[in-house]
Protein backbone atom coordinates (compact mmCIF):
# COMPACT_ATOMS: atom_id res chain seq x y z
CA UNK A 1 0.00 0.00 0.00
CA UNK A 2 1.39 3.50 -0.77
CA UNK A 3 1.80 6.00 1.89
CA UNK A 4 -0.44 8.71 -0.13
CA UNK A 5 0.00 11.21 2.65
CA UNK A 6 4.00 11.41 2.87
CA UNK A 7 3.82 11.11 -1.31
CA UNK A 8 1.42 13.78 -1.36
CA UNK A 9 4.16 16.60 0.81
CA UNK A 10 6.60 15.57 -1.49
CA UNK A 11 4.69 17.75 -4.28
CA UNK A 12 4.62 21.01 -2.81
CA UNK A 13 2.09 22.23 -6.27
CA UNK A 14 -0.27 20.33 -4.44
CA UNK A 15 -0.47 22.01 -1.30
CA UNK A 16 -2.14 25.51 -2.82
CA UNK A 17 -5.58 27.18 -2.62
CA UNK A 18 -7.00 27.87 -5.96
CA UNK A 19 -10.54 30.04 -6.01
CA UNK A 20 -10.02 29.82 -2.32
CA UNK A 21 -10.20 26.07 -1.73
CA UNK A 22 -7.82 23.41 -1.30
CA UNK A 23 -6.16 22.54 -5.07
CA UNK A 24 -7.98 19.00 -6.15
CA UNK A 25 -5.77 18.84 -9.32
CA UNK A 26 -7.08 15.93 -11.69
CA UNK A 27 -5.40 17.44 -14.76
CA UNK A 28 -2.74 14.71 -15.12
CA UNK A 29 -3.46 13.58 -18.60
CA UNK A 30 -2.06 17.04 -19.61
CA UNK A 31 0.69 17.22 -17.61
CA UNK A 32 1.59 16.17 -14.03
CA UNK A 33 3.05 17.58 -10.95
CA UNK A 34 6.57 17.39 -9.70
CA UNK A 35 8.15 16.32 -6.38
CA UNK A 36 10.89 17.81 -4.56
CA UNK A 37 13.54 15.13 -5.47
CA UNK A 38 12.73 16.55 -9.11
CA UNK A 39 12.89 20.34 -8.85
CA UNK A 40 15.73 19.90 -6.55
CA UNK A 41 17.46 17.79 -9.13
CA UNK A 42 17.27 20.27 -11.53
CA UNK A 43 18.01 23.34 -9.45
CA UNK A 44 21.10 21.45 -8.64
CA UNK A 45 22.09 21.49 -11.98
CA UNK A 46 22.20 24.68 -12.63
CA UNK A 47 23.49 25.92 -9.69
CA UNK A 48 26.49 23.81 -9.67
CA UNK A 49 26.87 21.72 -12.88
CA UNK A 50 25.74 24.17 -15.49
CA UNK A 51 27.83 23.32 -18.74
CA UNK A 52 27.60 22.27 -21.90
CA UNK A 53 28.11 18.46 -22.89
CA UNK A 54 29.98 15.90 -25.18
CA UNK A 55 32.49 19.54 -26.19
CA UNK A 56 34.51 20.31 -23.03
CA UNK A 57 37.61 18.99 -21.10
CA UNK A 58 36.90 20.98 -18.43
CA UNK A 59 35.61 19.43 -15.06
CA UNK A 60 32.15 21.23 -15.59
CA UNK A 61 31.24 19.77 -18.75
CA UNK A 62 33.14 16.32 -17.81
CA UNK A 63 30.44 16.63 -15.14
CA UNK A 64 27.58 17.62 -16.85
CA UNK A 65 28.42 14.55 -19.89
CA UNK A 66 28.45 12.06 -17.54
CA UNK A 67 25.60 13.07 -15.57
CA UNK A 68 23.56 12.92 -18.96
CA UNK A 69 24.73 9.59 -20.05
CA UNK A 70 23.74 8.31 -16.71
CA UNK A 71 20.39 9.58 -17.11
CA UNK A 72 20.27 7.85 -20.33
CA UNK A 73 21.29 4.78 -18.96
CA UNK A 74 18.40 5.09 -15.97
CA UNK A 75 15.58 5.38 -18.77
CA UNK A 76 17.22 2.54 -20.54
CA UNK A 77 16.73 0.24 -17.52
CA UNK A 78 13.15 1.72 -17.13
CA UNK A 79 11.83 0.58 -20.03
CA UNK A 80 14.43 -2.83 -20.64
CA UNK A 81 15.71 -1.38 -23.94
CA UNK A 82 18.71 -3.52 -25.06
CA UNK A 83 21.03 -0.90 -24.90
CA UNK A 84 21.34 2.99 -23.75
CA UNK A 85 22.46 4.15 -27.56
CA UNK A 86 18.49 3.03 -28.28
CA UNK A 87 17.38 5.79 -26.18
CA UNK A 88 17.75 9.23 -27.81
CA UNK A 89 16.42 12.80 -26.25
CA UNK A 90 13.72 14.73 -27.74
CA UNK A 91 11.86 17.47 -26.37
CA UNK A 92 8.56 15.30 -26.14
CA UNK A 93 6.58 12.92 -27.63
CA UNK A 94 5.50 14.90 -30.36
CA UNK A 95 9.04 15.49 -31.62
CA UNK A 96 9.49 11.64 -31.02
CA UNK A 97 7.07 11.50 -33.77
CA UNK A 98 7.12 13.82 -35.87
CA UNK A 99 11.49 12.44 -36.10
CA UNK A 100 10.29 8.97 -36.81
CA UNK A 101 7.72 10.41 -39.41
CA UNK A 102 10.34 12.30 -41.40
CA UNK A 103 13.30 9.98 -41.28
CA UNK A 104 11.15 6.93 -42.12
CA UNK A 105 9.43 8.40 -44.54
CA UNK A 106 12.66 9.19 -46.35
CA UNK A 107 13.98 5.79 -47.12
CA UNK A 108 10.58 3.64 -46.45
CA UNK A 109 7.73 5.35 -47.80
CA UNK A 110 6.77 5.67 -51.84
CA UNK A 111 3.24 6.16 -53.62
CA UNK A 112 0.42 4.33 -52.98
CA UNK A 113 2.44 2.97 -49.62
CA UNK A 114 -0.25 2.89 -46.74
CA UNK A 115 0.34 4.13 -43.17
CA UNK A 116 -2.12 3.07 -40.46
CA UNK A 117 -2.97 4.55 -37.26
CA UNK A 118 -6.39 4.64 -35.55
CA UNK A 119 -9.40 6.53 -34.82
CA UNK A 120 -8.46 7.55 -30.87
CA UNK A 121 -5.07 8.75 -31.92
CA UNK A 122 -3.94 12.16 -30.40
CA UNK A 123 -3.48 14.95 -33.46
CA UNK A 124 0.57 14.60 -32.70
CA UNK A 125 0.32 10.85 -33.70
CA UNK A 126 -2.19 11.81 -36.97
CA UNK A 127 -0.82 14.83 -38.49
CA UNK A 128 2.65 14.02 -39.12
CA UNK A 129 1.57 10.80 -41.07
CA UNK A 130 -0.60 12.92 -42.80
CA UNK A 131 2.11 15.13 -43.99
CA UNK A 132 4.05 12.12 -45.10
CA UNK A 133 1.18 10.94 -46.86
CA UNK A 134 0.89 14.27 -48.87
CA UNK A 135 4.33 14.70 -49.28
CA UNK A 136 4.83 10.93 -50.47
CA UNK A 137 1.71 10.20 -52.22
CA UNK A 138 0.80 7.71 -49.63
CA UNK A 139 -2.56 6.36 -48.28
CA UNK A 140 -3.28 6.73 -44.53
CA UNK A 141 -5.77 4.24 -43.36
CA UNK A 142 -7.77 4.66 -40.00
CA UNK A 143 -8.48 1.53 -37.33
CA UNK A 144 -12.18 2.13 -36.30
CA UNK A 145 -13.28 2.59 -32.28
CA UNK A 146 -16.13 0.45 -31.06
CA UNK A 147 -19.02 1.97 -28.83
CA UNK A 148 -17.21 1.25 -26.03
CA UNK A 149 -13.69 2.92 -26.63
CA UNK A 150 -12.37 0.19 -27.54
CA UNK A 151 -10.35 -0.74 -30.75
CA UNK A 152 -12.07 -2.80 -33.61
CA UNK A 153 -9.31 -5.25 -33.80
CA UNK A 154 -11.23 -6.84 -36.52
CA UNK A 155 -10.99 -3.55 -38.38
CA UNK A 156 -7.29 -3.29 -37.44
CA UNK A 157 -6.58 -6.69 -39.32
CA UNK A 158 -8.45 -5.92 -42.28
CA UNK A 159 -6.37 -3.04 -42.59
CA UNK A 160 -2.86 -4.83 -42.99
CA UNK A 161 -1.69 -5.24 -45.83
CA UNK A 162 1.58 -5.57 -48.44
CA UNK A 163 1.57 -1.77 -48.71
CA UNK A 164 1.48 -1.30 -44.97
CA UNK A 165 4.91 0.26 -44.29
CA UNK A 166 4.69 1.44 -40.29
CA UNK A 167 1.43 1.54 -37.95
CA UNK A 168 1.31 3.83 -35.31
CA UNK A 169 -0.80 3.68 -32.24
CA UNK A 170 -1.53 4.86 -28.92
CA UNK A 171 -0.52 2.59 -25.73
CA UNK A 172 -3.64 4.37 -23.80
CA UNK A 173 -6.01 6.56 -24.82
CA UNK A 174 -5.76 10.40 -23.05
CA UNK A 175 -9.26 10.96 -23.81
CA UNK A 176 -10.60 7.83 -22.47
CA UNK A 177 -7.88 5.85 -20.70
CA UNK A 178 -8.63 2.57 -23.08
CA UNK A 179 -5.18 0.47 -23.08
CA UNK A 180 -5.23 -0.97 -26.61
CA UNK A 181 -3.51 -4.51 -26.88
CA UNK A 182 -0.54 -3.33 -28.05
CA UNK A 183 1.16 -6.33 -27.94
CA UNK A 184 -1.14 -8.09 -30.38
CA UNK A 185 -0.89 -5.42 -32.61
CA UNK A 186 2.70 -5.54 -32.72
CA UNK A 187 2.37 -9.57 -33.18
CA UNK A 188 0.32 -9.14 -35.83
CA UNK A 189 2.41 -6.38 -37.59
CA UNK A 190 5.25 -8.07 -37.40
CA UNK A 191 3.96 -11.25 -39.26
CA UNK A 192 3.86 -9.05 -42.49
CA UNK A 193 7.33 -7.46 -41.40
CA UNK A 194 5.50 -4.12 -40.26
CA UNK A 195 7.44 -2.20 -37.78
CA UNK A 196 5.18 -0.45 -34.84
CA UNK A 197 5.72 3.21 -33.19
CA UNK A 198 3.62 2.76 -30.11
CA UNK A 199 2.46 6.33 -28.49
CA UNK A 200 3.38 5.80 -24.98
CA UNK A 201 3.02 9.73 -23.64
CA UNK A 202 -0.39 8.13 -21.31
CA UNK A 203 1.51 4.94 -21.13
CA UNK A 204 5.01 4.95 -18.94
CA UNK A 205 2.96 6.72 -15.88
CA UNK A 206 0.31 3.87 -15.56
CA UNK A 207 1.64 0.95 -16.39
CA UNK A 208 5.39 -0.93 -16.55
CA UNK A 209 6.85 -0.73 -20.08
CA UNK A 210 8.84 -2.87 -21.29
CA UNK A 211 10.10 -2.35 -24.79
CA UNK A 212 11.84 -5.80 -25.40
CA UNK A 213 9.06 -7.83 -23.94
CA UNK A 214 6.29 -6.13 -26.16
CA UNK A 215 8.77 -6.35 -29.17
CA UNK A 216 7.74 -2.61 -30.56
CA UNK A 217 10.21 -0.61 -32.76
CA UNK A 218 9.36 2.57 -31.47
CA UNK A 219 8.41 3.82 -28.62
CA UNK A 220 8.01 7.84 -27.26
CA UNK A 221 6.64 9.62 -24.17
CA UNK A 222 7.24 12.39 -22.58
CA UNK A 223 8.72 13.54 -19.08
CA UNK A 224 6.25 16.23 -18.11
CA UNK A 225 3.44 13.61 -17.94
CA UNK A 226 6.23 11.25 -15.62
CA UNK A 227 6.49 13.80 -13.18
CA UNK A 228 9.50 15.38 -14.74
CA UNK A 229 10.48 18.94 -16.38
CA UNK A 230 8.90 20.17 -19.23
CA UNK A 231 10.73 19.99 -22.49
CA UNK A 232 12.37 16.96 -22.28
CA UNK A 233 11.75 13.81 -23.82
CA UNK A 234 12.58 10.17 -25.20
CA UNK A 235 12.50 8.21 -28.42
CA UNK A 236 12.95 4.39 -27.80
CA UNK A 237 13.89 2.96 -31.19
CA UNK A 238 15.44 -0.62 -32.20
CA UNK A 239 18.99 0.00 -32.95
CA UNK A 240 18.39 -1.83 -36.49
CA UNK A 241 15.94 0.37 -36.90
CA UNK A 242 17.76 3.63 -35.93
CA UNK A 243 21.24 2.77 -38.23
CA UNK A 244 18.91 2.85 -40.83
CA UNK A 245 17.10 6.06 -40.87
CA UNK A 246 18.34 9.08 -41.94
CA UNK A 247 18.94 12.00 -39.10
CA UNK A 248 16.27 14.11 -38.33
CA UNK A 249 17.96 17.52 -38.02
CA UNK A 250 21.61 18.34 -38.97
CA UNK A 251 23.93 20.34 -36.82
CA UNK A 252 26.31 20.21 -33.93
CA UNK A 253 27.30 16.73 -32.28
CA UNK A 254 25.23 15.41 -34.75
CA UNK A 255 28.17 14.65 -36.81
CA UNK A 256 31.49 12.57 -37.33
CA UNK A 257 33.07 15.03 -39.64
CA UNK A 258 32.42 18.34 -41.96
CA UNK A 259 33.94 19.43 -45.06
CA UNK A 260 32.71 20.77 -47.76
CA UNK A 261 32.79 18.09 -50.53
CA UNK A 262 31.01 15.61 -47.66
CA UNK A 263 29.61 15.45 -44.05
CA UNK A 264 29.58 12.14 -42.08
CA UNK A 265 26.98 11.66 -39.26
CA UNK A 266 27.79 10.12 -35.56
CA UNK A 267 26.91 7.56 -34.01
CA UNK A 268 23.93 6.52 -31.89
CA UNK A 269 22.31 7.58 -29.91
CA UNK A 270 23.94 11.16 -30.75
CA UNK A 271 22.79 10.72 -34.51
CA UNK A 272 19.70 12.04 -33.94
CA UNK A 273 20.59 14.72 -31.06
CA UNK A 274 21.42 17.58 -33.01
CA UNK A 275 22.63 20.85 -31.17
CA UNK A 276 22.24 21.59 -27.70
CA UNK A 277 20.76 19.13 -25.43
CA UNK A 278 17.75 20.02 -22.44
CA UNK A 279 20.38 18.22 -19.93
CA UNK A 280 18.11 20.31 -17.27
CA UNK A 281 15.48 18.13 -18.44
CA UNK A 282 17.09 14.48 -18.47
CA UNK A 283 18.37 15.31 -15.00
CA UNK A 284 14.89 15.79 -14.12
CA UNK A 285 13.42 12.88 -16.49
CA UNK A 286 16.46 10.61 -14.74
CA UNK A 287 15.11 11.53 -10.79
CA UNK A 288 11.80 11.44 -11.81
CA UNK A 289 12.01 7.18 -12.94
CA UNK A 290 14.37 6.70 -9.88
CA UNK A 291 11.61 8.37 -7.39
CA UNK A 292 8.56 5.94 -9.23
CA UNK A 293 10.67 3.32 -9.26
CA UNK A 294 11.35 3.81 -5.50
CA UNK A 295 8.08 4.25 -4.57
CA UNK A 296 7.22 0.88 -7.36
CA UNK A 297 5.25 0.73 -10.53
CA UNK A 298 3.03 -1.82 -9.32
CA UNK A 299 1.46 -0.35 -6.51
CA UNK A 300 1.22 2.95 -8.53
CA UNK A 301 -0.87 0.97 -10.89
CA UNK A 302 -3.13 -0.79 -8.24
CA UNK A 303 -3.60 2.70 -6.24
CA UNK A 304 -4.83 4.14 -9.56
CA UNK A 305 -6.90 1.11 -10.36
CA UNK A 306 -8.91 1.62 -7.11
CA UNK A 307 -9.14 5.54 -8.13
CA UNK A 308 -10.25 4.18 -11.17
CA UNK A 309 -13.06 1.90 -9.69
CA UNK A 310 -14.34 4.21 -6.89
CA UNK A 311 -14.44 7.30 -9.09
CA UNK A 312 -16.31 5.29 -11.84
CA UNK A 313 -18.69 4.09 -9.46
CA UNK A 314 -19.41 7.10 -7.67
CA UNK A 315 -19.78 9.25 -11.03
CA UNK A 316 -21.98 6.62 -12.65
CA UNK A 317 -24.56 7.93 -9.68
CA UNK A 318 -24.77 10.98 -11.23
CA UNK A 319 -27.90 11.95 -13.08
CA UNK A 320 -27.72 12.94 -16.99
CA UNK A 321 -23.61 12.60 -16.14
CA UNK A 322 -22.20 9.97 -19.41
CA UNK A 323 -19.10 8.34 -19.03
CA UNK A 324 -17.33 8.26 -22.23
CA UNK A 325 -14.92 5.12 -22.75
CA UNK A 326 -16.28 2.15 -21.02
CA UNK A 327 -14.05 -0.84 -21.56
CA UNK A 328 -13.37 -2.66 -18.92
CA UNK A 329 -9.38 -2.38 -19.99
CA UNK A 330 -8.30 1.00 -18.73
CA UNK A 331 -5.84 3.41 -16.90
CA UNK A 332 -6.82 5.96 -14.54
CA UNK A 333 -8.29 8.02 -16.92
CA UNK A 334 -12.30 9.33 -16.93
CA UNK A 335 -13.92 11.21 -19.51
CA UNK A 336 -18.01 12.31 -19.22
CA UNK A 337 -20.46 14.96 -20.28
CA UNK A 338 -23.38 16.14 -19.29
CA UNK A 339 -26.36 15.44 -21.34
CA UNK A 340 -27.41 19.26 -20.58
CA UNK A 341 -24.30 20.91 -19.72
CA UNK A 342 -21.72 22.40 -22.00
CA UNK A 343 -18.12 20.76 -20.71
CA UNK A 344 -16.49 24.07 -20.91
CA UNK A 345 -19.49 25.91 -18.48
CA UNK A 346 -19.03 22.84 -16.26
CA UNK A 347 -14.90 22.62 -16.21
CA UNK A 348 -15.18 26.54 -15.47
CA UNK A 349 -17.11 26.26 -12.45
CA UNK A 350 -15.14 23.18 -10.88
CA UNK A 351 -12.12 25.49 -11.79
CA UNK A 352 -14.17 28.48 -8.93
CA UNK A 353 -14.50 25.32 -6.59
CA UNK A 354 -10.53 24.35 -6.81
CA UNK A 355 -10.96 21.65 -9.09
CA UNK A 356 -8.64 21.03 -11.82
CA UNK A 357 -9.67 18.91 -15.09
CA UNK A 358 -9.35 19.20 -18.62
CA UNK A 359 -12.25 20.00 -20.90
CA UNK A 360 -12.55 20.47 -24.88
CA UNK A 361 -11.78 17.73 -27.41
CA UNK A 362 -8.28 17.03 -25.86
CA UNK A 363 -6.44 16.94 -29.16
CA UNK A 364 -8.54 14.28 -30.37
CA UNK A 365 -10.91 16.08 -32.98
CA UNK A 366 -11.73 12.49 -34.66
CA UNK A 367 -12.46 10.42 -31.52
CA UNK A 368 -14.83 13.23 -30.76
CA UNK A 369 -15.86 13.08 -33.97
CA UNK A 370 -16.67 9.20 -33.86
CA UNK A 371 -18.82 9.68 -30.63
CA UNK A 372 -21.04 12.89 -32.15
CA UNK A 373 -19.50 15.16 -29.44
CA UNK A 374 -17.87 18.65 -29.54
CA UNK A 375 -15.79 17.82 -26.14
CA UNK A 376 -15.48 16.45 -22.80
CA UNK A 377 -14.67 16.73 -19.06
CA UNK A 378 -11.45 14.33 -18.62
CA UNK A 379 -10.69 13.46 -14.74
CA UNK A 380 -6.87 11.82 -15.11
CA UNK A 381 -6.32 10.39 -11.55
CA UNK A 382 -2.29 10.12 -10.07
CA UNK A 383 -0.85 7.90 -7.37
CA UNK A 384 -0.80 11.12 -5.30
CA UNK A 385 -4.49 11.63 -6.04
CA UNK A 386 -7.28 10.22 -3.63
CA UNK A 387 -10.76 9.20 -3.03
CA UNK A 388 -11.62 12.21 -0.71
CA UNK A 389 -10.84 14.82 -3.92
CA UNK A 390 -12.43 12.47 -6.07
CA UNK A 391 -15.53 12.69 -3.20
CA UNK A 392 -14.74 16.66 -3.96
CA UNK A 393 -15.56 16.34 -7.66
CA UNK A 394 -18.78 14.11 -7.12
CA UNK A 395 -19.95 17.25 -4.71
CA UNK A 396 -18.70 20.02 -6.58
CA UNK A 397 -20.78 18.09 -9.81
CA UNK A 398 -23.72 18.07 -8.00
CA UNK A 399 -23.50 22.10 -7.28
CA UNK A 400 -22.94 22.46 -10.76
CA UNK A 401 -25.74 20.05 -11.44
CA UNK A 402 -27.89 22.62 -9.16
CA UNK A 403 -27.05 26.41 -10.62
CA UNK A 404 -28.43 24.68 -14.30
CA UNK A 405 -31.40 23.26 -12.98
Amino acid sequence: MLDIKKIRSEFPALHQMVHDSPLVYFDNGATTQKPDVVIERVQHYYENENSNIHRGVHYLSQEATSRHEEARVIIQKFINAADSKEIIFTKGTTESINLVASSFSKKFISEGDEIIVTEMEHHANIVPWQQVCEEKGAHLKVVAVLEDGSLDMESYKMLLSDRTKIIAVTHISNVTGVINPIKEIIELAHGQNIPVLIDGAQGVSHTKVDVQELDCDFYVFSGHKLFAPMGIGVLYGKESWLEKLPPYQTGGEMIKNVSFERTTFNELPFKFEAGTPNVGGALGLAAAIEYITAIGIEDIEAHEKELLDYGTQQLSKIENLRIIGTSDNKASVISFIFEDIHHYDAGTILDQLGIAVRTGNHCAQPLMKRFGLSGTIRAAFAFYNTKEEIDKLVSSINRVRKMFI
